[in-house]
């Protein structure tokens, strides 16, 4: 009886020993824990690759847990990694060089936009801006302390144009100075607002053209996927899985090939938009994520983020630079 007993232990004691060895062999660091993935804006085509991740079972096959948050006002990726509120989030590159210059433990794993989608809108029966002079005398739309505005102030500078050469007003989410032609250049997210406006002016009738900085040099990062050194440190699998999964997701839903089941997915996140929109920034985001067949979505341009801190101590957003290429950490071109 004794003896059968210690036969029993043994086998359950191997069942166990088996079952961790298999369990801990196929799933990362994480398993059995949620991991937080802060974004930055709120669900839309924007962040379909995210919501794809999630709902098309990206993260689910690789093992993983993860809660998707959508961002928005008051939320900041950044600060929710440093009181460990998110274990992964998104950022834009002025966020990161920001949080770099106060000390913050912050990385970047993938840059997800490789154009930015801030841009500016206008009528097509404006004179067209085919270079960087044919913004002088142009009444031009920014909103003060955000991207666009150090944008814009770059490209002024960089066509030798001062202040007394165009007409800067202030704007905010309200597209009525725009729509009543007491702006002439507004500056919108390209694949979302910029659809909208487009979609409304056209129905009026009128046609819009659409002017980007990185058409003229300026390339300002926007945004990336950032994790923390620690992360990276103590949980390398884990890292290494979640952005697998991520950028795949992002793959299947930058692909045409997978637009209805793409879209049936943010549909489910955002049920505020109509469908003919919603199809229509899907497209609109495609070259911005990926601007080629050979792009590898998520891949890192470095001279853009050296580029996007050299303006930020140019304008005086940092007092120093903060050698922000040290805390690129994902594939690179």
């Amino acid at each position: 009886m004794i003896q059968k007993i210690k036969t029993n232990t043994v086998i359950r004691a191997g069942l166990i020993v088996f079952c961790m060895t298999l369990f801990f062999a196929t799933a990362p660091t994480f398993a059995g824990e949620t991991l937080n993935y802060r974004l930055k804006w709120l669900f839309n085509t924007s962040v379909a690759g995210d919501i794809i991740a999630d709902t098309g079972g990206f993260f689910k096959k690789a093992g993983l847990d993860v809660s998707v948050n959508e961002g928005g006002a008051g939320k900041n990726a950044i600060k929710e990694l440093e009181l460990g509120y998110a274990d992964f989030g998104v950022a834009s590159a002025d966020q990161v060089i920001r949080a770099l210059e106060k000390g913050a433990d912050v990385v970047v794993l993938a840059q997800l936009f490789q154009v930015n989608p801030m841009q500016w809108i206008y009528r097509s029966d404006q004179p067209e801006i085919k270079g960087l002079s044919d913004l002088k005398g142009r009444h031009i739309g920014v909103t003060f302390g955000g991207n666009d505005e150090t944008i814009m102030n770059t490209l002024l500078a960089k066509a030798e144009l001062t202040s007394k050469d165009v007409r800067i007003s202030s704007v905010r989410f309200n597209f009525t100075p725009f729509l009543k032609k007491e702006v002439d250049v507004w500056p919108i997210y390209r694949n979302s607002q910029g659809v909208i406006l487009e979609e409304r002016l056209s129905a009026e009738n009128e046609q819009v053209k659409f002017f980007n900085p990185a058409d003229y040099g300026v390339s300002f990062v926007a945004n990336s996927v950032v994790t923390s050194g620690s992360m990276i440190k103590k949980h390398p699998e884990t890292v290494k899985a979640f952005m697998t999964a991520l950028l795949s997701a992002w793959e299947f839903a930058m692909d045409p090939a997978n637009q209805p089941q793409v879209l049936a997915q943010i549909k489910k996140k955002d049920k505020g938009t109509k469908d003919d929109i919603r199809q229509k920034q899907l497209k609109a985001t495609r070259p911005l994520i990926k601007p080629d067949k050979g792009t590898n979505i998520g891949i890192i341009d470095v001279g853009a983020w050296q580029q996007t801190e050299r303006i930020m101590v140019k304008e005086k957003q940092i007092v120093a630079p903060v050698d922000v290429t040290s805390r690129l950490v994902g594939p690179k071109k």
